[in-house]
């Protein structure tokens, strides 16, 4: 009687294996919720033993912190792509809140809202919260700071400014776990509408610039610094 051969097990590199891990959790945390991240589910996820995933985390509560700073830093990156750096800064602002606030960003206000609760009882995962609203915060507040020195924002103010637009945005996404969205036109476009009124664009203004222009088409100089809707149009 043959045998049936074992397959041969693949020893990952350490670095990949525990990437590997925080992949995994951090795709259950948005899924799912931080709550459901444990050791052997993350092992059933990735087919190997529990004592694995307990090697590169011996504390559950350390996974749940790296899982949520992974979200939340791809977060920031799809948002503010290093790729877009040396488009203007109106622009760049432009598609962050397009982007942000288009409904495909469900998932990560709601695992936001996650972590804000769950960081009441976890000090690991409550470090890890504040850093990343740091980072966040700071990347904001340098582009507004970058645009107001490029003369597209008429603010001297990019910390105030980025500490409005996004008290704006999670006010927004206290809502994300309602099954009934409220449906009202104050709610319309209320993050640009306020980044426009605080930066002294025109109305409509980051909705068009968001879109790359067309290559045979000038830019519209009327959407930078002027308060008001553009007369003679």
């Amino acid at each position: 009687m043959t045998s049936r051969p074992q397959a041969t097990r693949i020893r990952k590199p350490p670095a990949e294996r525990r990437a590997e891990i925080v992949r995994t959790a951090a795709a259950i945390a948005l899924a799912e919720g931080l709550e459901r991240i444990t050791l052997r589910r993350i092992a059933d996820e990735l087919g190997v033993r529990p004592g694995l995933i307990g090697h590169y985390f011996p504390a559950a509560d350390d996974l749940v912190s790296e899982a949520f700073t992974h979200a939340a830093t791809d977060e920031r990156e799809s948002l503010l792509p290093p790729g877009e750096h040396e488009l203007p800064p109106v622009e760049r602002l432009a598609r962050f809140l397009v982007r942000l606030t288009d409904g495909a960003y469900r998932d990560l206000s709601r695992l936001w809202l996650n972590a804000r609760h769950l960081s009441r009882f976890r000090p690991g995962l409550r470090s890890a919260v504040n850093t990343q609203e740091s980072a966040t915060r700071t990347a904001l507040a340098d582009l507004v700071e970058e645009g107001h020195r490029a003369g597209d924002f008429t603010t001297d103010d990019a910390l105030g400014v980025a500490l409005h637009l996004l008290i704006t945005i999670d006010g927004l996404g206290a809502y994300a776990n309602d099954d009934t969205q409220l449906d009202h036109p104050a709610l319309d476009d209320m993050a640009i509408a306020t980044a426009e009124r605080l930066l002294g664009l025109v109305e409509g203004t980051l909705r068009r610039r968001a879109v790359p222009p067309d290559p045979g088409e000038r830019p519209d100089p009327r959407g930078r610094g002027t308060r008001g809707k553009p007369t003679g149009s």
